[in-house]
């Protein structure tokens, strides 16, 4: 009895500070998610060096983390910082009246007069439409001039987290493998559940930011590509903008390149808008195809359906991490369902039914007999 409360006891003293030690973590949670991904990604470069420089675990793990810099943080650190630098200007523009969404609309209008008799059919009123779509032009310019300041603002505290980011992604590459063994020992789920729940989250990490973060950067950038040949105003905002749709599956970069052909053929410029729609189809629409088999493969993809609704559901609740987080938890969840499957049915296999066994037993004497 004694023995029985004190684990019991100890159990919930376990929860309490399981609980309030990740609380405590709750701050670093996207440096921590993020140093975590990296450390999976790059894990097969640590292993390849250990293979050829031996057992030096402080330098291959700080050779991979100086890879890590060059060829992901300072990239993403100067993309970002142009894309800052053209949202402000998007927003002076706005301000000065020389971006105009009313007027582009009003000339798409003119363009194609069957639009208009199409809009009445639904009794869709266009002037509700041109002030809708200059509201949400001021509200989504002073959006990206806001969070600009913040990030001006807020540089120390940026510059802390991603220090702190490869600061814990040095120590999960040098001794990854071990914390990876000493949580399926301390975990009580049993070793192979745990390893393999650990393989999905490595696979779903590697997918995800490998398959759909590349990927929609290469859409992104191709779009960035055609603006600039093309001389369409801010081609890096809008080549950003299109990367970050593009994470969101069915919906895409065609959210930015079509309404901007639609556009250049109210204008007249019907050569540029043939080919940007050309461009698009072909170009943006094929990267998808051709790049996600290559860089995911099929092991780990979800349905659809299963993708969107965790997709947005983490954007919704995790803000940008939560293109990372939904999947994770959707192909967890999956997983665990899946482990409960095969051990039910297993042990459904493995127990024979009380009629079998009553069966089973009358027919020994019958056996016996003969």
């Amino acid at each position: 009895m004694i023995e029985k409360l004190e684990q019991r006891t100890f159990l919930l003293a376990l929860a309490l500070v399981t609980i309030t030690f990740a609380w405590l973590l709750k701050p670093f949670f996207a440096p921590l998610l993020w140093a975590s991904i990296i450390a999976v990604l790059f894990h097969p470069m640590q292993v390849w060096l250990e293979g050829k420089w031996g057992n030096r675990p402080n330098l291959t793990a700080l050779t991979t983390l100086t890879a890590c810099v060059v060829l992901v943080v300072i990239p993403v650190l100067l993309l970002l910082t142009s894309f800052v630098q053209q949202g402000v200007a998007f927003y002076q523009q706005v301000e000065a009246q020389q971006i105009q969404p009313g007027k582009y609309i009003d000339q798409v209008r003119n363009a194609f007069p069957a639009l208009q008799t199409l809009l009445d059919r639904f009794d869709i009123d266009m002037s509700t439409v041109r002030e809708r779509a200059a509201s949400a032009a001021v509200t989504v310019s002073q959006f990206i001039a806001q969070n600009a300041l913040a990030v001006g603002q807020g540089t120390f505290a940026f510059m802390l987290k991603l220090a702190l980011m490869l600061y814990v992604t040095y120590f999960l590459l040098r001794d990854g493998r071990m914390l990876v063994e000493r949580l399926v020992e301390a975990l009580p789920l049993g070793d192979q559940r745990e390893r393999m729940l650990f393989r999905k989250f490595a696979e779903v990490a590697r997918a995800t930011v490998k398959g759909n973060l590349l990927v929609a950067m290469v859409q992104g950038a191709l779009g960035g590509l055609i603006f600039w040949i093309l001389e369409l105003p801010a081609p890096l905002l809008w080549g950003v903008v299109m990367t970050v749709l593009s994470l969101i599956p069915a919906v895409g970069a065609g959210l930015v390149w079509l309404p901007a052909a639609i556009y250049l053929y109210a204008v007249g410029e019907w050569l540029s808008a043939t080919v940007l729609i050309v461009y698009g189809v072909v170009i943006i629409g094929l990267a998808d195809n051709i790049l996600r088999p290559i860089l995911v493969g099929r092991d780990t993809k979800l349905p659809d359906w299963m993708v969107l609704l965790s997709t947005l559901g983490g954007l919704a609740m995790f803000g940008i991490n939560g293109f990372v987080v939904g999947p994770l938890i959707a192909v967890l969840f999956i997983a665990f369902w899946q482990i409960f499957g095969k051990e039910f049915q297993d042990r459904n296999h493995a127990e024979p039914t009380r009629s079998e066994t009553a069966s089973e037993l009358s027919a020994k004497p019958a056996d016996s007999e003969t």
